[in-house]
C-alpha cells in the first residue's frame, strides 16, 4: 500500500493490470478506498483490469465486459466475478459455479 499511496500523490492517469494479485482482501479494500478518494478529489483517473469483486465495487466506476463483442457496460451484480463470489459465500459447501463457463 505504501507504493500505491506514494505513486498516486502524483496527478495523472493510471492503468492498473490486476493490482489485487498480491493483496489480501483487507488490503484490496484499502486500495479501493484510496482509488475512490483520489478519483473523487479529481487528483487521478484509473483504468483497472481486475478479477476482484472488491475492486469492481468502486463507487461511480463504469464496468465494461470484454466477454463478447461489442464491449459493453455491465452492472456490478451481473459480473461473473461478483456472481461467483456471491454464490460461494451464500453456500460455500456447494462449491459449484452458478452458471456455465
Amino acid at each position: 500500500m505504501s507504493f500505491f499511496k506514494a505513486r498516486y500523490a502524483i496527478k495523472g492517469l493510471y492503468l492498473l493490470d490486476e493490482p489485487e494479485t498480491a493483496l489480501s482482501p483487507k488490503t484490496q479494500i484499502a486500495l479501493l478506498d484510496l482509488l475512490e478518494k483520489m478519483s473523487a478529489a479529481g487528483h487521478a483517473q484509473f483504468l483497472v483490469a481486475t478479477h476482484s469483486p472488491i475492486l469492481l465495487s468502486c463507487p461511480g466506476a463504469t464496468i465494461y465486459s470484454f466477454d463478447s463483442a461489442p464491449i459493453t457496460p455491465i452492472p456490478y451484480e451481473e459480473t461473473d466475478h461478483y456472481r461467483t463470489y456471491k454464490t460461494f459465500m451464500d453456500d460455500h459447501h456447494k462449491r459449484q459455479p452458478p452458471f456455465a463457463a
